[in-house]
């Protein structure tokens, strides 16, 4: 029988922890379930600021010269994006990127995301992505935050059949 070793915590160390949790941290409210693994690791979130980074891995790879697909470093700046912005029903609507270098296999891209620019349920974020010193990815990413999720909502065209 094998014997089970749990750590208990007495109250004021408990309480402690979660006074720390309470003034400190920002927890994620969207994206929730994204694998980090193909999207990037948050390493700090604040509000209407994120810092990313994505490791590449081999399942990245477009070619024989591990040359990694854009479309990963795109799904990196819009996570980075959607976490700036941080609310649980936002969803992006347009973009203008430029990939400023390419990224190889290997190769840690370290994203910044700020939200710029803020009206009624509008958020505009500026994100950029670097390989060491080297900027390798500039975005500008337009999202709305809705009142329910995307999925829920009544598109204008289902209610006009529904008339």
């Amino acid at each position: 029988m094998s014997e089970r070793k749990e750590e208990i915590l007495d109250d004021d160390e408990e309480l402690q922890i979660n006074e720390y949790r309470s003034k400190d941290d920002v927890l994620l409210k969207t994206h929730e379930n994204i694998n980090q693994d193909l999207c990037g690791e948050i390493e700090k979130l604040e509000n209407g600021y994120v810092q990313l980074k994505l490791v590449t891995t081999h399942e990245m790879i477009a070619d024989s010269k591990y040359l990694i697909h854009s479309g990963f470093i795109f799904s990196a700046a819009d996570f980075a994006a959607m976490a700036a912005v941080n609310e649980k029903n936002v969803v992006l609507v347009a973009s203008d990127c430029q990939f400023l270098s390419p990224v190889k296999f290997g190769d840690i891209v370290n994203f910044i995301a700020k939200v710029r620019h803020k009206e009624g349920r509008k958020r505009n974020i500026h994100v950029t992505g670097f390989v060491l010193d080297i900027k390798v990815f500039e975005g500008e990413f337009k999202t709305v935050v809705t009142e329910r999720h995307v999925l829920k909502l009544k598109l204008s065209s289902e209610e006009d059949n529904e008339e």
